[in-house]
Protein backbone atom coordinates (compact mmCIF):
# COMPACT_ATOMS: atom_id res chain seq x y z
CA UNK A 1 0.00 0.00 0.00
CA UNK A 2 1.11 3.36 -0.81
CA UNK A 3 0.70 6.53 1.54
CA UNK A 4 3.03 9.34 2.41
CA UNK A 5 3.65 11.23 5.96
CA UNK A 6 4.92 13.46 8.18
CA UNK A 7 7.84 11.83 10.04
CA UNK A 8 8.63 14.12 13.33
CA UNK A 9 7.00 16.83 11.37
CA UNK A 10 8.72 16.69 7.73
CA UNK A 11 6.68 15.41 5.11
CA UNK A 12 7.90 12.61 2.51
CA UNK A 13 5.54 12.48 -0.59
CA UNK A 14 6.15 8.86 -1.02
CA UNK A 15 6.71 6.22 1.80
CA UNK A 16 4.83 2.75 1.33
CA UNK A 17 4.62 -0.40 2.99
CA UNK A 18 8.11 -1.30 2.84
CA UNK A 19 7.82 -4.75 4.52
CA UNK A 20 4.44 -5.04 4.44
CA UNK A 21 2.22 -6.64 2.33
CA UNK A 22 -1.77 -6.59 1.94
CA UNK A 23 -3.51 -9.93 1.37
CA UNK A 24 -6.78 -9.18 1.12
CA UNK A 25 -10.02 -9.24 2.96
CA UNK A 26 -11.94 -11.21 5.10
CA UNK A 27 -15.80 -11.57 6.02
CA UNK A 28 -17.00 -12.27 9.08
CA UNK A 29 -20.06 -14.04 10.29
CA UNK A 30 -21.82 -10.62 10.92
CA UNK A 31 -21.04 -9.14 8.09
CA UNK A 32 -17.88 -6.87 9.29
CA UNK A 33 -15.11 -6.48 6.83
CA UNK A 34 -11.17 -7.29 8.25
CA UNK A 35 -7.91 -6.58 6.32
CA UNK A 36 -5.58 -8.94 6.83
CA UNK A 37 -1.30 -8.26 6.43
CA UNK A 38 1.97 -9.55 6.36
CA UNK A 39 4.55 -7.75 8.25
CA UNK A 40 8.63 -8.97 7.46
CA UNK A 41 7.82 -10.98 4.54
CA UNK A 42 10.06 -9.18 2.26
CA UNK A 43 11.05 -6.70 -0.39
CA UNK A 44 7.86 -4.78 -1.69
CA UNK A 45 7.62 -1.38 -3.77
CA UNK A 46 8.05 0.86 -1.22
CA UNK A 47 11.09 -0.70 0.98
CA UNK A 48 13.05 2.13 -0.11
CA UNK A 49 16.89 0.01 0.22
CA UNK A 50 15.62 -2.03 3.07
CA UNK A 51 15.66 -5.66 2.89
CA UNK A 52 11.23 -6.22 3.74
CA UNK A 53 12.37 -8.22 6.37
CA UNK A 54 11.33 -8.54 10.20
CA UNK A 55 13.22 -9.37 12.91
CA UNK A 56 11.92 -12.19 15.63
CA UNK A 57 11.75 -9.64 18.43
CA UNK A 58 9.83 -6.75 17.30
CA UNK A 59 7.36 -8.96 15.65
CA UNK A 60 6.88 -10.75 19.46
CA UNK A 61 7.12 -7.01 20.99
CA UNK A 62 3.87 -6.21 18.50
CA UNK A 63 1.79 -9.40 19.21
CA UNK A 64 1.81 -9.04 22.57
CA UNK A 65 1.29 -5.41 22.89
CA UNK A 66 -1.50 -5.56 20.57
CA UNK A 67 -3.21 -8.43 21.83
CA UNK A 68 -2.70 -6.81 25.21
CA UNK A 69 -4.05 -3.51 24.49
CA UNK A 70 -7.43 -5.49 23.11
CA UNK A 71 -8.04 -6.83 26.54
CA UNK A 72 -7.74 -3.53 27.69
CA UNK A 73 -10.46 -2.29 25.86
CA UNK A 74 -8.55 -0.05 23.63
CA UNK A 75 -9.61 0.11 19.77
CA UNK A 76 -6.09 -1.88 18.08
CA UNK A 77 -4.91 -3.83 15.31
CA UNK A 78 -4.93 -7.53 16.09
CA UNK A 79 -2.43 -9.75 16.13
CA UNK A 80 -3.44 -13.21 14.15
CA UNK A 81 -0.05 -15.44 14.06
CA UNK A 82 3.58 -14.99 14.24
CA UNK A 83 5.92 -17.47 12.83
CA UNK A 84 9.75 -17.40 12.15
CA UNK A 85 11.45 -17.62 9.24
CA UNK A 86 14.38 -19.96 9.80
CA UNK A 87 16.65 -16.82 8.04
CA UNK A 88 18.75 -14.34 9.78
CA UNK A 89 17.88 -10.37 9.25
CA UNK A 90 20.97 -8.33 9.41
CA UNK A 91 20.46 -5.65 12.10
CA UNK A 92 22.92 -4.08 14.47
CA UNK A 93 23.48 -8.03 14.58
CA UNK A 94 22.45 -10.53 12.59
CA UNK A 95 18.98 -11.64 14.14
CA UNK A 96 16.34 -14.50 13.72
CA UNK A 97 13.44 -13.60 11.38
CA UNK A 98 10.03 -13.22 12.28
CA UNK A 99 6.55 -12.65 10.36
CA UNK A 100 3.29 -10.92 12.00
CA UNK A 101 0.25 -11.80 10.48
CA UNK A 102 -1.82 -8.94 11.68
CA UNK A 103 -5.47 -7.71 11.18
CA UNK A 104 -7.35 -4.19 11.20
CA UNK A 105 -10.55 -2.99 10.14
CA UNK A 106 -8.42 -0.92 8.16
CA UNK A 107 -4.81 -0.08 7.17
CA UNK A 108 -5.33 3.38 5.65
CA UNK A 109 -3.83 5.78 7.39
CA UNK A 110 -4.08 9.77 7.29
CA UNK A 111 -1.00 9.46 5.07
CA UNK A 112 -2.94 7.05 2.55
CA UNK A 113 -4.83 10.71 2.24
CA UNK A 114 -1.72 12.68 2.04
CA UNK A 115 -0.27 10.44 -0.87
CA UNK A 116 -3.12 11.48 -3.45
CA UNK A 117 -3.71 14.85 -1.99
CA UNK A 118 0.34 15.79 -2.86
CA UNK A 119 -0.04 14.59 -6.04
CA UNK A 120 -3.49 17.19 -6.24
CA UNK A 121 -5.43 13.74 -7.64
CA UNK A 122 -8.74 15.04 -5.99
CA UNK A 123 -10.43 12.29 -7.65
CA UNK A 124 -8.36 9.81 -5.68
CA UNK A 125 -8.88 11.45 -2.81
CA UNK A 126 -12.86 11.41 -3.15
CA UNK A 127 -12.67 7.89 -4.26
CA UNK A 128 -10.26 6.93 -1.34
CA UNK A 129 -12.81 8.93 1.31
CA UNK A 130 -15.86 7.00 -0.37
CA UNK A 131 -14.29 3.68 0.56
CA UNK A 132 -13.40 4.75 4.02
CA UNK A 133 -16.93 6.10 4.53
CA UNK A 134 -18.10 2.73 2.80
CA UNK A 135 -15.99 0.77 4.72
CA UNK A 136 -15.65 2.56 8.64
CA UNK A 137 -17.91 5.07 8.88
CA UNK A 138 -21.26 4.17 7.37
CA UNK A 139 -23.62 6.15 9.41
CA UNK A 140 -21.48 9.45 7.27
CA UNK A 141 -23.61 8.17 4.19
CA UNK A 142 -26.95 9.46 5.39
CA UNK A 143 -25.37 13.04 6.23
CA UNK A 144 -25.62 16.05 4.00
CA UNK A 145 -22.55 15.73 3.55
CA UNK A 146 -20.72 12.66 4.24
CA UNK A 147 -17.13 13.96 4.01
CA UNK A 148 -17.75 16.51 6.61
CA UNK A 149 -19.51 13.38 8.77
CA UNK A 150 -16.60 11.34 8.33
CA UNK A 151 -14.14 14.04 9.34
CA UNK A 152 -16.04 14.83 12.62
CA UNK A 153 -16.53 11.04 13.09
CA UNK A 154 -12.68 10.32 12.73
CA UNK A 155 -11.89 13.40 14.93
CA UNK A 156 -14.18 11.94 17.53
CA UNK A 157 -12.41 8.10 17.29
CA UNK A 158 -8.93 9.57 17.57
CA UNK A 159 -9.71 11.84 20.90
CA UNK A 160 -11.53 9.20 22.47
CA UNK A 161 -8.45 6.34 21.47
CA UNK A 162 -5.50 9.30 22.34
CA UNK A 163 -7.34 9.86 25.85
CA UNK A 164 -7.14 5.70 26.59
CA UNK A 165 -3.93 5.38 25.86
CA UNK A 166 -3.24 8.45 28.76
CA UNK A 167 -4.98 6.51 31.20
CA UNK A 168 -2.62 3.39 30.77
CA UNK A 169 0.74 5.40 30.58
CA UNK A 170 0.81 3.87 26.82
CA UNK A 171 3.56 5.66 24.84
CA UNK A 172 3.02 4.87 20.91
CA UNK A 173 6.71 6.19 20.20
CA UNK A 174 6.44 7.63 16.52
CA UNK A 175 2.91 9.16 15.90
CA UNK A 176 3.45 10.16 12.38
CA UNK A 177 0.56 10.54 10.05
CA UNK A 178 1.04 7.55 8.23
CA UNK A 179 1.42 5.97 11.38
CA UNK A 180 -2.18 7.04 12.41
CA UNK A 181 -4.64 4.81 11.42
CA UNK A 182 -7.91 6.27 9.49
CA UNK A 183 -10.07 3.87 11.67
CA UNK A 184 -9.20 5.24 14.97
CA UNK A 185 -7.26 2.14 15.96
CA UNK A 186 -3.70 2.00 17.37
CA UNK A 187 -1.43 1.15 14.66
CA UNK A 188 2.34 0.42 14.28
CA UNK A 189 3.84 -1.20 17.36
CA UNK A 190 7.11 -0.12 16.94
CA UNK A 191 9.18 1.75 20.05
CA UNK A 192 6.15 1.89 22.43
CA UNK A 193 5.86 1.15 25.63
CA UNK A 194 4.17 1.57 28.91
CA UNK A 195 5.82 3.86 31.22
CA UNK A 196 6.48 2.37 34.87
CA UNK A 197 7.61 4.89 36.91
CA UNK A 198 5.26 8.22 35.83
CA UNK A 199 6.88 11.07 34.41
CA UNK A 200 4.69 14.01 32.51
CA UNK A 201 7.43 14.13 29.26
CA UNK A 202 8.59 10.37 29.07
CA UNK A 203 10.09 8.96 25.81
CA UNK A 204 11.31 5.74 25.31
CA UNK A 205 11.51 5.50 21.42
CA UNK A 206 15.31 5.70 20.26
CA UNK A 207 14.53 7.68 17.08
CA UNK A 208 12.38 10.26 19.18
CA UNK A 209 15.28 12.67 20.02
CA UNK A 210 13.62 15.72 20.69
CA UNK A 211 10.66 14.34 22.52
CA UNK A 212 8.39 15.72 19.60
CA UNK A 213 6.07 12.59 20.32
CA UNK A 214 6.64 11.89 24.65
CA UNK A 215 3.73 10.86 26.81
CA UNK A 216 2.40 14.46 27.25
CA UNK A 217 2.63 15.47 23.59
CA UNK A 218 0.09 12.63 22.16
CA UNK A 219 -3.40 14.70 22.74
CA UNK A 220 -1.63 17.66 20.66
CA UNK A 221 -0.32 15.81 18.12
CA UNK A 222 -3.37 13.42 17.84
CA UNK A 223 -4.72 16.85 16.68
CA UNK A 224 -1.97 18.30 14.58
CA UNK A 225 -2.10 14.70 12.54
CA UNK A 226 -6.22 15.47 12.14
CA UNK A 227 -5.38 19.03 10.93
CA UNK A 228 -3.25 17.62 7.86
CA UNK A 229 -6.22 14.89 7.49
CA UNK A 230 -8.43 17.90 7.18
CA UNK A 231 -6.38 19.27 4.60
CA UNK A 232 -6.49 16.85 2.05
CA UNK A 233 -10.17 16.64 2.23
CA UNK A 234 -11.04 20.30 1.83
CA UNK A 235 -12.31 20.36 -1.76
CA UNK A 236 -14.66 17.66 -0.47
CA UNK A 237 -15.89 19.72 2.31
CA UNK A 238 -17.25 22.90 0.78
CA UNK A 239 -17.80 24.54 -2.48
CA UNK A 240 -15.49 27.48 -2.15
CA UNK A 241 -11.85 26.77 -0.20
CA UNK A 242 -12.57 29.47 2.77
CA UNK A 243 -15.74 28.19 3.20
CA UNK A 244 -14.23 24.67 3.28
CA UNK A 245 -10.99 26.01 5.78
CA UNK A 246 -14.10 27.51 8.09
CA UNK A 247 -15.78 23.49 7.79
CA UNK A 248 -12.53 21.94 8.75
CA UNK A 249 -11.88 24.74 11.72
CA UNK A 250 -15.15 23.90 13.79
CA UNK A 251 -14.45 20.20 13.43
CA UNK A 252 -10.89 20.55 14.60
CA UNK A 253 -12.16 22.57 17.52
CA UNK A 254 -14.55 19.62 18.50
CA UNK A 255 -11.02 17.86 19.11
CA UNK A 256 -10.16 19.84 22.19
CA UNK A 257 -13.34 19.06 23.80
CA UNK A 258 -13.81 15.80 23.20
CA UNK A 259 -10.49 14.91 24.30
CA UNK A 260 -10.38 16.76 27.24
CA UNK A 261 -13.85 15.29 28.39
CA UNK A 262 -13.02 11.51 27.34
CA UNK A 263 -9.80 11.81 29.39
CA UNK A 264 -11.64 13.47 32.42
CA UNK A 265 -13.98 11.07 32.52
CA UNK A 266 -11.54 8.21 32.04
CA UNK A 267 -9.56 9.38 34.53
CA UNK A 268 -12.16 10.17 37.68
CA UNK A 269 -13.37 6.29 36.70
CA UNK A 270 -9.66 5.80 37.49
CA UNK A 271 -10.07 7.07 40.91
CA UNK A 272 -13.49 6.27 42.17
CA UNK A 273 -14.81 9.40 41.11
CA UNK A 274 -18.14 8.59 39.53
CA UNK A 275 -20.60 11.35 41.06
CA UNK A 276 -20.01 13.98 38.50
CA UNK A 277 -21.48 17.38 37.86
CA UNK A 278 -20.26 20.96 36.43
CA UNK A 279 -19.05 21.89 39.78
CA UNK A 280 -16.95 18.94 40.51
CA UNK A 281 -15.60 18.38 37.23
CA UNK A 282 -13.10 21.61 37.61
CA UNK A 283 -12.48 20.31 41.30
CA UNK A 284 -11.96 16.83 40.04
CA UNK A 285 -9.58 17.77 37.68
CA UNK A 286 -7.27 19.72 40.18
CA UNK A 287 -7.21 16.39 42.15
CA UNK A 288 -6.63 14.07 39.79
CA UNK A 289 -3.76 16.33 38.25
CA UNK A 290 -2.15 16.94 42.02
CA UNK A 291 -2.11 13.11 42.45
CA UNK A 292 -0.40 13.08 38.76
CA UNK A 293 2.34 15.71 39.88
CA UNK A 294 2.40 13.83 43.20
CA UNK A 295 3.75 10.75 41.37
CA UNK A 296 6.12 12.33 39.17
CA UNK A 297 7.97 13.82 41.87
CA UNK A 298 7.69 10.74 44.02
CA UNK A 299 9.09 7.93 41.08
CA UNK A 300 5.43 6.42 41.83
CA UNK A 301 4.64 3.74 39.22
CA UNK A 302 1.74 4.83 37.33
CA UNK A 303 -0.31 1.35 37.39
CA UNK A 304 0.42 0.04 40.49
CA UNK A 305 -0.74 3.55 41.84
CA UNK A 306 -4.11 3.63 40.52
CA UNK A 307 -4.59 -0.61 41.03
CA UNK A 308 -3.59 -0.26 44.87
CA UNK A 309 -5.84 2.96 45.18
CA UNK A 310 -8.89 1.12 43.68
CA UNK A 311 -8.12 -1.04 47.03
CA UNK A 312 -8.52 1.62 49.20
CA UNK A 313 -10.99 2.29 51.51
CA UNK A 314 -13.26 5.55 52.54
CA UNK A 315 -11.44 5.26 55.62
CA UNK A 316 -7.46 5.36 56.04
CA UNK A 317 -6.21 1.52 57.14
CA UNK A 318 -2.94 -0.75 57.07
CA UNK A 319 -3.99 -1.37 53.26
CA UNK A 320 -3.05 2.31 52.62
CA UNK A 321 1.00 1.16 52.77
CA UNK A 322 0.76 -0.45 49.66
CA UNK A 323 0.30 2.49 47.89
CA UNK A 324 2.84 4.46 49.84
CA UNK A 325 5.79 2.48 49.09
CA UNK A 326 5.50 3.55 45.51
CA UNK A 327 6.19 6.85 46.82
CA UNK A 328 9.91 8.26 47.72
CA UNK A 329 8.20 10.83 50.37
CA UNK A 330 4.89 9.27 51.21
CA UNK A 331 3.13 12.18 53.66
CA UNK A 332 3.06 14.06 50.14
CA UNK A 333 0.68 11.39 48.83
CA UNK A 334 -0.74 11.15 52.48
CA UNK A 335 -1.69 14.61 52.16
CA UNK A 336 -3.44 13.90 49.16
CA UNK A 337 -5.46 10.77 50.33
CA UNK A 338 -7.34 13.10 52.47
CA UNK A 339 -8.32 14.93 50.36
CA UNK A 340 -9.13 12.45 47.99
CA UNK A 341 -11.27 10.41 50.77
CA UNK A 342 -12.86 13.63 51.69
CA UNK A 343 -14.10 13.89 47.54
CA UNK A 344 -15.56 9.86 48.33
CA UNK A 345 -17.90 11.18 50.87
CA UNK A 346 -19.59 12.33 47.96
CA UNK A 347 -20.34 9.31 46.27
CA UNK A 348 -23.08 6.50 46.83
CA UNK A 349 -21.74 3.52 46.56
CA UNK A 350 -19.89 2.16 48.86
CA UNK A 351 -16.57 0.82 49.13
CA UNK A 352 -16.85 -2.40 48.01
CA UNK A 353 -19.02 -1.29 44.97
CA UNK A 354 -16.57 1.57 44.33
CA UNK A 355 -13.50 -0.67 44.58
CA UNK A 356 -15.03 -2.95 42.36
CA UNK A 357 -15.70 -0.30 39.29
CA UNK A 358 -12.33 1.28 39.91
CA UNK A 359 -10.62 -2.17 39.75
CA UNK A 360 -12.48 -2.46 36.24
CA UNK A 361 -10.62 -0.09 34.68
CA UNK A 362 -7.43 0.19 36.82
CA UNK A 363 -5.35 -3.18 35.45
CA UNK A 364 -2.75 -4.52 37.59
CA UNK A 365 -1.38 -6.32 34.47
CA UNK A 366 0.45 -4.26 31.58
CA UNK A 367 2.83 -5.35 29.13
CA UNK A 368 6.09 -4.11 30.84
CA UNK A 369 9.29 -3.28 28.98
CA UNK A 370 11.42 -5.40 31.30
CA UNK A 371 8.79 -8.26 30.66
CA UNK A 372 8.67 -8.01 26.82
CA UNK A 373 12.78 -7.67 26.44
CA UNK A 374 12.91 -10.97 28.97
CA UNK A 375 10.66 -12.96 25.96
CA UNK A 376 12.13 -11.45 23.23
CA UNK A 377 15.84 -12.83 24.68
CA UNK A 378 14.59 -15.78 25.94
CA UNK A 379 13.05 -16.71 22.32
CA UNK A 380 16.01 -14.73 19.97
CA UNK A 381 19.01 -16.14 21.96
CA UNK A 382 17.75 -19.54 23.30
CA UNK A 383 14.71 -20.36 21.06
CA UNK A 384 12.35 -20.61 23.69
CA UNK A 385 9.00 -19.09 23.30
CA UNK A 386 7.57 -20.12 27.27
CA UNK A 387 8.16 -16.78 28.21
CA UNK A 388 6.59 -15.46 25.69
CA UNK A 389 3.78 -17.81 25.97
CA UNK A 390 3.62 -17.34 29.93
CA UNK A 391 3.51 -13.17 29.38
CA UNK A 392 0.68 -13.30 26.89
CA UNK A 393 -1.46 -15.76 28.86
CA UNK A 394 -1.20 -13.63 32.25
CA UNK A 395 -1.87 -10.29 29.79
CA UNK A 396 -5.19 -11.80 28.55
CA UNK A 397 -6.71 -11.31 31.86
CA UNK A 398 -5.24 -7.60 33.09
CA UNK A 399 -7.77 -6.19 35.73
CA UNK A 400 -7.82 -9.61 37.93
CA UNK A 401 -4.98 -10.62 40.15
CA UNK A 402 -3.95 -14.23 39.08
CA UNK A 403 -2.36 -16.51 41.73
CA UNK A 404 1.34 -17.15 41.11
CA UNK A 405 1.57 -14.15 38.83
CA UNK A 406 2.59 -11.63 41.36
CA UNK A 407 5.85 -10.74 39.45
CA UNK A 408 4.26 -9.87 36.17
CA UNK A 409 2.28 -6.59 38.15
CA UNK A 410 5.48 -5.59 39.79
CA UNK A 411 7.69 -2.49 38.22
CA UNK A 412 11.67 -3.63 37.14
CA UNK A 413 14.58 -3.75 39.62
CA UNK A 414 17.08 -0.78 38.72
CA UNK A 415 19.26 -3.54 36.67
CA UNK A 416 16.39 -4.49 34.07
CA UNK A 417 14.98 -1.30 33.67
CA UNK A 418 14.55 -0.28 29.53
CA UNK A 419 15.47 2.79 28.84
CA UNK A 420 14.80 2.91 25.14
CA UNK A 421 12.70 1.09 22.58
CA UNK A 422 13.50 0.38 19.07
CA UNK A 423 11.40 0.74 15.92
CA UNK A 424 12.99 -3.07 14.43
CA UNK A 425 13.69 -1.33 10.78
Amino acid sequence: MAYAGHQFGHFNPQLGDGRAILLGEVISPDGARFDLQLKGSGVTFYSRGGDGRAALGPVLREYVVSEAMKKLNVPTTRALAVVTTGEEVVRERMLPGGIITRVASSFVRVGTFQFFSAKGDEKAVQKLADHVIERNYPAAREAKNPYVAFLTAAVGRQAALIAQWMHLGFIHGVMNTDNMSIAGETIDYGPCAFMDIYAHDQVFSSIDREGRYAYSNQPSIGLWNLTRLAETLLPLLAETSDAAIEVAKDILETYIERYQNDWLAGMQAKCGLFARSDTTSEDDKALIEELLNTMAANNADFTLTFFYLSQLSTKASGQDSDIQDLFDHPEQLESWLVKWRKRLSKETPGDAERQQRMQAVNPVYIPRNHQIEAAIRAAEDNDDFSVFHELHEVLQNPYVEQKGKTRYSLPPEPDEVVQQTFCGT
